[in-house]
């Protein structure tokens, strides 16, 4: 089941945007354009109508979001047993392209993460997936 709406944080350019859950993944982004059709639709129902999680290994004991002032740049503390991380999200404005800009700080400890992208093609049932750690 997907976030309550309240829960997510939106990040964008004027071209597009992406809203990003609590748990730091992207579960709804029209690509490249807001008419677009949608490459992460988890929003509408699970991680296979695509999504881009980027999250602790370890279970996450508490969490903390807000938006670097007059900017859609979201940042989002994650703790675990083992540390904290922070999670930067963005959507940088360009002329001549978009991109989605993820950054994971070391805040303390040893953090290992897990960077899954499962991206929904147009083709019904179609389905692209990695999954990485990264330490």
């Amino acid at each position: 089941m997907s976030p309550r709406i309240a829960d997510y944080a939106l990040v964008g350019n004027g071209e597009t945007a992406a809203l990003v859950s609590r748990e730091g993944t992207i579960d709804w982004l029209c690509w490249p354009r807001f008419d677009d059709d949608a490459c992460l639709a988890a929003l509408l129902g699970t991680p296979d109508n695509g999504c881009w999680t980027l999250t602790p290994v370890k279970q996450a004991i508490g969490q903390n979001r807000r938006y670097v002032p007059d900017t859609l740049i979201v940042q989002t503390d994650i703790q675990t047993a083992d540390g904290e991380v922070r999670l930067i999200d963005f959507m940088p404005i360009s002329a001549s392209h978009n991109a989605i800009i993820r950054i994971i700080v070391g805040l303390s400890g040893a953090v290992l993460m897990r960077s899954t992208l499962r991206l929904r093609n147009s083709e019904p049932n179609s389905l692209s997936s990695r999954r990485d750690d990264i330490s």
